[in-house]
């Protein structure tokens, strides 16, 4: 049956791509200084703009610690309200009877005394402000520069997608560590030569290995998949679905396709294999609601581009469409596309939806809402 042009849906999915153009926008958290211009190259690890966040307020019960009243906290002070201090510094000091009494409140840290109140005989020490850098994250050129925010950056080479991932961003060399995308990354394939390096298993990382791969420390691992409670024990704790990328594991996660034993994409570990040894970025954050983040591999490089890789129109989902399913019950599992009905359909939670029919790998066919599917580009 022909399927009419207005009941396709168009549906982000995870981008495999050999050769592409990748721009990524790196802002601060507030206004500060811009450090490069536009025409710039830069590496890695280049700082493109830098700011300062003021620092952590620490209140001292100065009175208490005295034994004094808080109205007689100024007569106590050795410093007023603006003077810097450093930490470990007197403050405030009580003496009596001759020097037998000495009492000192210290101060917690380096920075300013912001207040001192004699009504709660309390002071404030503002600790000195945070130096705050943005990083290139990529290789590239700066193609535009947003006064005191920030920059875009971009590079030409191969990105990758994954479906879910932990840790923030990092770069290192590729090492492939299997021979296909259906192997295990074992503990024992990890030594100390993948010191610094972005790891690239098959179908899935044991906890040994992701524990071993830490210990060595690897940049990053990229793979199929992991057990969910691997990781849960390995993170500390249940990750949640809302945003990852904050982790600190000792190195960033990529799952390619879901969690458990699932083979990594084909067609992203022939590019992985294409680009072992090359340095690449990589970044864990996942975001699988509301304004969806996948975490992603990026490997600036300058090799051709073929005809078959000429950018292309995105198109929606179509019969055909190699698809992935992102929510229970098939979450993680790969199809293409059979049909698209028309008609809205009532699913579980009685909702209206639109749907499609997708055929997994292994013949069974299911029915599923077509916002739960996510394009595999080809």
């Amino acid at each position: 049956m022909k399927v009419s042009q207005s009941s396709y849906a168009y549906t982000p999915g995870l981008k495999i791509k050999r050769v592409t153009i990748v721009r990524k926008e790196r802002k601060l958290p507030i206004p500060g200084e811009v450090l490069v211009k536009k025409g710039d190259k830069v590496s890695f690890d280049t700082v493109v703009a830098r700011t300062y966040v003021p620092g952590d307020p620490y209140i001292l019960k100065v009175a208490r610690e005295l034994g004094i009243e808080p109205e007689d906290l100024p007569f106590y002070m050795l410093k007023k309200k603006g003077d810097r201090v450093k930490k470990g510094e007197v403050v405030a000091r009580y003496r009596a009877l001759f020097g037998m009494i000495n009492r000192e409140c210290i101060s917690p840290t380096d920075g300013v005394i912001e207040d001192v109140s004699s009504t709660t005989g309390r002071i404030i020490v503002r600790g000195d402000p945070k130096p705050v850098e943005i990083k290139a994250y990529v290789s590239g050129k700066i193609v535009e520069v947003m006064p005191k925010e920030g920059v875009v950056v971009e590079t030409r080479g191969a990105f990758v997608q994954g479906i879910f991932g932990v840790g923030g961003e990092t770069n290192g060399e590729i090492k492939v560590l299997v021979d296909s995308p259906s192997d295990v990354l074992e503990a024992d394939m990890i030594d100390e030569d993948c010191r610094g390096k972005i790891l690239i298993g098959g179908s899935l990382v044991t906890k040994d290995a992701l524990n071993k791969a830490i210990e060595f420390g690897a940049r990053g691992i990229v793979v199929g998949g992991i057990k969910d409670t691997d990781l849960m024990e390995v993170v500390g704790y249940e990750i949640g679905v809302a945003i990852t990328g904050h982790e600190e594991i000792g190195l960033t996660l990529i799952i390619t396709e879901g969690f458990g034993k699932m083979a990594m994409s084909r067609k992203a570990f022939e590019i992985f294999k294409e680009f072992e040894g090359y340095r690449a970025a990589m970044n864990g954050a996942t975001q699988i609601r509301a304004g969806v983040i996948r975490p992603e591999v990026v490997i600036p490089h300058e090799k051709k581009i073929s005809e078959s890789e000429l950018p292309e129109l995105e198109e929606g989902i179509r019969p055909g469409t190699l698809v992935r399913i992102i929510r229970e019950p098939y979450f993680g599992q790969i199809g293409r596309v059979v049909s698209l009905p028309i008609e809205l359909q009532v699913i579980e939670t009685e909702s209206k939806v639109r749907v499609a029919e997708v055929e997994l790998e292994g013949g069974k066919r299911v029915v599923v809402p077509r916002a739960n599917l996510e394009i595999i580009e080809e």
